[in-house]
């Protein structure tokens, strides 16, 4: 009876692992520090956990064994000494009568893998996934994966269950490829056990992944993080506070109508037609101009009441959105997602409903494949909290809503919101001890690459308060993705490349891993993650080991100088000399004045570990420019760019400006 009440206690508790000891069920660890976990070597090690307020806690630990004290609210740390690489150990801790063992633990190095969908993309997605997964077994290698949760505060716990599992065919099949493949490299010349947190969500901004200080520090974001900091306790007032910014960057949007307000229950009927049955994707519609369209559309229906029914607070349920919607009832509004293909609950409080006619307008927002509001009508309804469900009119309406600029999103907002994947998925491992980050992100912030920089560096200062001082971040720069321009371009894929390549040249613990060359420019995933994973633990092995055999990334620009024979670039970190591939001379240089209102593309040739751009004309005579430039190199969102070196990596995207000290 004993054994089969704690197996019960442990499934509710989400405790599916033998190993606690059975003379409680009562958890003492926090759920990282589980069977087969790999604890950071060479530096102290953090444990924590929650007990009884006030117990006395004791953590045992390969010979060594610290005390705790549980505080007011029952949580517990302790520090045990550094350990060297090795295993298998098993870590005991005890609070009065209660014990719990993890077992299988090593020491050994602990890689955090975070960003958005090509962290996220799993072995099974990637390049020869069946042979890969067959001959996947690594002992050694211990994976774990975050659960996907977003919060508008941190989390200490995580949204599911969790466990660390040794890389086999079965636990690497939809684990990160980039992350595993890393590891698998590195072990090569690293030979210590590894440890891969998996903490990534497709589609996410970087905004998600940075605290609220952090965010809030680096300016601009005040109104919304006040909105996400109202919505933790008053989720109402935040909706309302939210849809006034909505509302208001609506009015003064470029191409706005003044006084056009769809979603006021008075707004004018001009520009509404009849939605077909059962809604679904607009693409589908059979309307030509909304048959490949990505952007907004509004939608508007209603629901009659009685009185009584009115009275009640109540919960608007919708059919599945894809991707974005902002709501309004009787013209206020009552909440916003970013969840693809999900339904939506809405909670109305009491006066939110009147009697007789109640509208309720939804704006939709797709950036990406089929979009729109999903029926059947009986989908969306308005469920009462007496359980009565009365279903919205099936006699929609639309209107479309084109226009290049995109709204802002709800701060709250899982993959688009401000630190909402930091509180639910960074927040959780505390200060475990880790070697080392992967960040692979920056696709969902093309549209601003101007800011990415200091985003960038924001959320690097801010993962190391959290996780130490100097911890090194190996940022992926993003591959290529889409077909090359005919001339040059602005573009914000580059624009962000640059950004990535700045922030990891200012700090002696990054390092930048080139991908320019094994992108797809049909897939923004692509699937050579093998290459990517080579790359990475090279540059691991610069940056976090101290190796200095061979490059860390392929050939890297230093300095842009006018010479008589053109602009000379120089590259340092060059293996053997420089080269191209598929043309005799490197093509992927442009020319543009200071203000890159004027661009070319320029002839180059090589000359030992010198580019030479033979004309350095990049604007008239007259011009006021005229006395500087700027040169770019791999300069669009799918370049054709073709310098390397002998080593076969890569130089990757850069620009450089040049202040004129004379013309030759």
């Amino acid at each position: 009876m004993k054994s089969s009440r704690w197996a019960v206690a442990a499934v509710l508790l989400g405790m599916v692992t033998p190993s606690l000891a059975q003379e409680s069920a009562q958890t003492l660890l926090h759920p990282l520090f589980r069977d087969h976990a790999v604890l950071q070597r060479g530096q102290p090690i953090p444990i924590w956990g929650d007990a009884d307020p006030g117990a006395a806690v004791a953590v045992t630990f390969a010979g060594h064994t610290v005390t705790a004290r549980a505080a007011a609210d029952g949580h517990w740390r302790a520090t045990l000494p550094a350990t060297a690489a090795g295993g298998p150990y098993s870590l005991t801790v005890r609070a009065g009568q209660v014990t719990q063992v993890a077992r299988d633990l090593l020491i050994g190095d602990v890689w955090l893998c975070s960003g958005q969908s090509n962290m996220e993309l799993p072995v099974r997605r990637a390049l020869d996934a069946d042979s890969e997964i067959s001959s996947a077994t690594h002992p050694d290698v211990r994976l774990f994966t975050v659960p996907k949760a977003a919060a508008v505060t941190p989390q200490q716990g995580f949204a599911g269950p969790v466990s660390w599992q040794p890389a086999s065919p079965d636990s690497v099949r939809d684990f990160s490829a980039a992350c595993f493949y890393f590891a698998r490299e590195l072990r090569k010349t690293v030979n210590v056990p590894m440890g891969l947190i998996q903490s990534a969500w497709g589609g996410s901004r970087i905004e998600a992944w940075t605290s609220a200080d952090a965010l809030r520090a680096q300016g601009g974001m005040d109104e919304a993080l006040d909105v996400l900091a109202l919505h933790a306790h008053d989720t109402a007032a935040a909706n309302a506070h939210w849809g006034q910014i909505w509302q208001q960057w609506w009015s003064q949007r470029e191409g706005a109508t003044p006084g056009d307000a769809p979603w006021q229950p008075n707004a004018s009927h001009a520009g509404w037609h009849a939605a077909p049955a059962p809604l679904g994707a607009w693409e589908r519609w059979g309307v030509p101009a909304l048959s490949s369209y990505n952007g907004m559309v509004w939608y508007r229906s209603q629901v009659t009441l009685t009185a009584a029914q009115a009275a009640q607070p109540a919960t608007l349920e919708l059919g599945p959105v894809d991707e974005t919607d902002v709501t309004w009832v009787n013209g206020a509004a009552v909440g916003s997602q970013y969840a693809p293909g999900e339904a939506r609950r809405y909670r109305l409080a009491a006066g939110a409903l009147k009697a007789g006619t109640n509208q309720v307008v939804i704006n939709v927002l797709d950036t990406y494949g089929d979009g729109g509001l999903a029926g059947p009508s009986s989908a969306h309804a308005v469920r009462l909290d007496d359980g009565t469900r009365v279903v919205l009119d099936a006699a929609w309406q639309y209107r479309m809503a084109p226009g290049a600029q995109a709204p802002p999103p709800a701060p709250w907002q899982a993959a688009t919101g401000l630190s909402t994947l930091y509180n639910g998925m960074i927040a959780p491992l505390g200060t475990f001890g880790l070697r080392g980050i992967l960040w692979y992100q920056g696709e969902s912030n093309t549209g601003d690459g101007a800011a990415y920089a200091g985003r960038l560096r924001s959320l690097r200062a801010d993962w190391r308060t959290r996780f130490g001082t100097d911890l090194p971040l190996l940022i992926v720069q993003l591959a290529g993705y889409g077909r090359p321009p005919a001339s040059p371009v602005e573009s914000g894929w580059a624009q962000l490349r640059e950004a990535q390549r700045q922030v990891a040249a200012d700090d002696p613990h990054s390092g930048l891993a080139v991908t320019i060359d094994i992108g797809d420019a049909y897939d923004i995933h692509p699937p050579n993650k093998q290459e990517l994973g080579r790359r990475l633990a090279t540059l691991a092995r610069h940056v976090v080991y101290a190796e200095r055999a061979g490059a860390a990334s392929g050939p890297v620009p230093r300095s842009v100088s006018r010479t008589p024979d053109g602009l000379r670039i120089h590259f340092d970190d060059v293996t053997g000399r420089l080269a191209t591939t598929g043309a005799k001379g490197p093509i992927g240089f442009e020319l543009c004045d200071a203000d890159v209102r004027q661009c070319r593309y320029a002839d180059a040739v090589l000359d030992g570990h010198d580019v030479v751009l033979r004309s350095d004309r990049v604007a008239p005579e007259s011009s006021p420019h005229h006395g500087s430039a700027r040169v770019r190199y791999c300069w669009a969102d799918g370049p054709v760019c073709t310098l390397g070196d002998s080593s076969g990596l890569p130089a990757g995207p850069f620009e450089l400006t040049l202040e004129e000290a004379g013309r030759p």
